[in-house]
């Protein structure tokens, strides 16, 4: 008996090894992305210089629901607001969607770019959760989809694309074609209001930019920051000016 018991005890454990071999790094292996659109790739962020400017996107996680509500702004603007704060990472441009944000910011360097994405973040997800909450308890659960894309702007082309893209966005999701928004030159729902440099402004003083548009007493506009890049303050002139009125293109 204990010459068979002996044995089978010997099987077992040999199966049981070469379960274990099985594991390791594979590829095709590992846990899926998760949603509609498959996540960011974990590569090494982008290099850039300071004098470069960044188009970061940022996605929201399925159940959190449209950007474009006035809850959601105000989450969003407090986000905003906190962002400020640092003057080594700086939101320039700014827009709202359905289910992802689109900025034009600027970076002392990665570091800066790193903490002043998460602080943003950080911020936004703790005020987009307590808006989504009952009144008495907070929303949990995460808020953002998966890790945010970046993209170097390099040329004053990029840079004149860029800006057109990201404060008529709205446009290019056909947001201009429904309801009240028909009525829009400029989206609310984005930074669009304080861009000093609308070709449907070419012919106002200088002195009555950035208000330029007619707007109600209880609008607070999203918070960002005068561009410091010569990309973003003049290189993009250079590519002729943008219309409020422009589609942006697909990418």
């Amino acid at each position: 008996m204990r010459s068979v018991t002996s044995k089978r005890q010997d099987k077992r454990r040999h199966v049981q090894q070469e379960l274990f071999r099985c594991g390791g790094r594979r590829r095709g292996t590992g846990r899926k992305p998760k949603g509609k659109r498959a996540g960011e790739r974990h590569g090494a962020r982008p290099d850039f210089k300071p004098y470069h400017p960044l188009h970061v996107v940022m996605r929201v996680a399925p159940g959190v629901g449209s950007l474009r509500k006035r809850k959601m702004y105000k989450a969003l603007r407090e986000a905003t607001i906190t962002a400020a704060l640092r003057e080594w990472f700086r939101i320039v441009h700014i827009s709202l969607q359905g289910d992802h944000v689109h900025m034009l910011v600027e970076a002392d360097d990665k570091t800066a770019l790193a903490r002043g994405m998460q602080g943003f973040q950080i911020s936004a997800a703790r005020n987009i959760n307590t808006a989504l909450g009952d009144g008495v308890r907070r929303r949990r659960g995460k808020v953002f989809a998966d890790r945010y894309h970046v993209e170097v702007i390099t040329t004053p082309t990029q840079a004149h694309h860029a800006i057109r893209y990201v404060l008529s966005n709205f446009r290019k999701h056909g947001e201009d074609q429904q309801g009240i928004a028909r009525t829009w030159l400029v989206d609310p729902f984005s930074s669009a209001i304080m861009f000093p440099d609308w070709k449907e402004l070419e012919d106002r003083p200088w002195e009555d930019r950035p208000w330029m548009w007619p707007i109600r007493e209880t609008y607070d506009p999203l918070i960002v920051f005068r561009p410091k890049t010569w990309m973003l303050a003049e290189g993009w002139k250079r590519c002729g000016p943008i219309s409020a009125r422009d589609v942006p293109s697909r990418r």
